[in-house]
């Protein structure tokens, strides 16, 4: 939406300036306008360009994984599980899960972490003691292994 407002007030802020120019200059309506929508059309471009878009990450090199942490201590926080997690590679966001009810965290959550960090903190944290709890961490969205066997 920020965009939209942006591009609209530059529409409006070319069209006068636009108009107060061809109104000294002795030019025909047609000719006014195609210079008009041409350079709209160029600043709307600049514009685009010179930003980086929301979907596009701003460094394409890195990318991330998504990690399940399981059976965490209820009184651990983001801080807590961010610095756990950062021993081992780059965390990018960690996500705690609370109750809707009562706000109390429910024990599991997600961190996300560089890829080339992510299995390492998966081999050397799942099954770990924090907090006098042993931690179940695997990569999120994948299914649990039943008695050691893959799930299809």
């Amino acid at each position: 939406m920020k965009s939209s407002n942006q591009t609209t007030i530059t529409v409006i802020a070319i069209t006068i300036i636009g108009s107060l120019i061809f109104s000294f200059v002795s030019v025909p309506p047609a000719i006014a306008f195609a210079v008009g929508a041409v350079i709209t059309g160029l600043a709307i471009r600049f514009m685009q360009d010179s930003k980086p878009s929301p979907e596009q990450p701003i460094d394409s090199s890195q990318s991330s994984k998504t990690i399940y942490v399981g059976n965490l201590p209820y009184r651990a926080n983001e801080s807590d599980v961010k610095n756990l997690f950062s021993e081992h590679g780059e965390v990018f966001a960690v996500r705690l899960m609370k109750d809707k009810r009562t706000g109390k965290r429910r024990g599991f959550g997600f961190v996300v972490m560089n890829s080339s960090d992510a299995d390492t903190a998966i081999q050397n944290l799942n099954n770990k003691e924090y907090g006098q709890r042993t931690l179940k961490i695997r990569e999120a969205n994948d299914p649990k292994n039943l008695d050691g066997e893959e799930v299809a």
